[in-house]
């Protein structure tokens, strides 16, 4: 059964040509490629990774960064578009697609020299490269100034120890884009996976995100070249800016969560019958279904919103917050409810929603915690911190 997407406002209409041609050139792929296997992968704990070639082909890795460096070069709302359709699917697969493109070529773009960018960046964009990005700390998520990674000079480079958790895409990257402190200021770093003394562990054993890679990244007396420094990345506001990238997508990405719960709710609820007729009819499954199309649809025109101020260059990190912190929240009640609606079928492997929902408890934290976001926007329209 194809997926369709919510589009009860007809914002449809606002999008123009290429956007939409985007989002049905991924969710075609989608639907043949992805969905046919993703309930498997998700059931034993495997990320499809046979289809990351074809996710280069496609266009999706790292959509919005300029075509000369063998990128798509799309707008940002034909960006949101992708990570939509990607999480649609699941929420492991548009996690690996965030984490190449925002949080692995996005700042080899934005800090890297030319030639860090001519080596990494085109080969990164057709999957023969892969990326992570390790901030996280076992003892600092919330809190990355206070990481505990270093980096202390040497002749020729740097020696690099400490350790990274969390770490999608860990175990397979070829290079990761690894954030430690440098004469006491938070520096970018590549480290190519070849390097001596790095390792990674796969964290096992999760609930959530189950098609995902999932490691920690150990550094123990690394020697990284002078050349693979990120000579403009300058203190914490850089791997932010990354980071606000990537909560650009998920705020997207959770849109296609939440349309996939709704959508299989609404198709559900027509089909199945009780006492006479389809649940459907019922005033309380109507209430359910009018409250999750109507916060599909607000969360549809914030997105839409940001992605237009994100194309003129005047979206604010604060603002990128309040759609990450909405949308994730909006989309774990929809998959709730819909599981409601589904009763004991909505348990299964058979439908989508409770794997979304797992999921979605992972987005709900990663990327900033959704009270992290709360606090973030309490602080812009206040003026006063209540951090710490």
């Amino acid at each position: 059964m194809s997926f369709t997407s919510v589009d009860f406002l007809e914002i449809d209409a606002l999008l123009s040509e290429e956007e939409l041609l985007s989002r049905k050139s991924v969710r075609d792929f989608v639907e043949a490629e992805i969905n046919p296997l993703i309930a498997e992968c998700y059931e034993e704990g495997k990320f499809p990774d046979h289809l990351i070639p074809q996710l280069g082909e496609l266009g999706v890795l790292g959509a919005n960064l300029p075509e000369e460096y063998g990128c798509a070069g799309l707008n940002n709302v034909a960006y949101g578009l992708i990570m939509q359709e990607l999480e649609a699917c699941d929420s492991g697969i548009r996690s690996f697609a965030s984490v190449q493109g925002a949080l692995c070529m996005y700042p080899i773009y934005a800090f890297g020299n030319e030639e860090q960018r001519r080596k990494y960046l085109k080969e990164m964009a057709a999957g023969r490269l892969i990326g992570c990005f390790g901030l996280t700390e076992p003892n600092f998520g919330s809190n990355p100034a206070d990481m505990l990674t270093k980096a202390d000079r040497v002749t020729g480079g740097f020696i690099l120890n400490g350790a990274k958790a969390w770490i999608t895409n860990g175990s397979i990257a070829d290079v990761a884009i690894v954030w430690a402190k440098l004469d006491g200021e938070i520096r970018g770093f590549l480290v190519d996976k070849d390097t001596r003394g790095f390792s990674t562990r796969l964290t096992k054993h999760k609930l959530s995100l189950r098609a995902s890679i999932t490691s920690e990244l150990l550094f123990e007396d690394c020697l990284i070249p002078e050349e693979n420094l990120l000579e403009k990345s300058n203190g914490l506001k850089s791997p932010l800016m990354c980071l606000t990238q990537a909560r650009y997508g998920i705020a997207w990405g959770a849109l296609g969560a939440a349309m996939s719960c709704y959508d299989t709710a609404l198709r559900y609820s027509q089909q199945r019958v009780q006492f006479g007729r389809p649940i459907g009819g019922f005033q309380l499954t109507q209430e359910k279904l009018v409250k999750m199309v109507t916060g599909i649809s607000k969360a549809q025109l914030l997105c839409l919103h940001l992605g237009r101020k994100k194309d003129t260059g005047n979206l604010k990190p604060v603002q990128v917050s309040m759609a990450k912190m909405n949308n994730v929240a909006m989309a774990l009640e929809v998959a709730r409810t819909s599981r409601s609606i589904l009763g004991a079928n909505g348990i299964t492997g058979e439908y989508p929603i409770m794997r979304h929902m797992a999921n979605l408890e992972s987005v709900y934290t990663y990327e900033g915690t959704h009270e992290i976001h709360t606090l973030i926007i309490g602080q812009s329209i206040t003026g006063q911190s209540a951090f710490g």
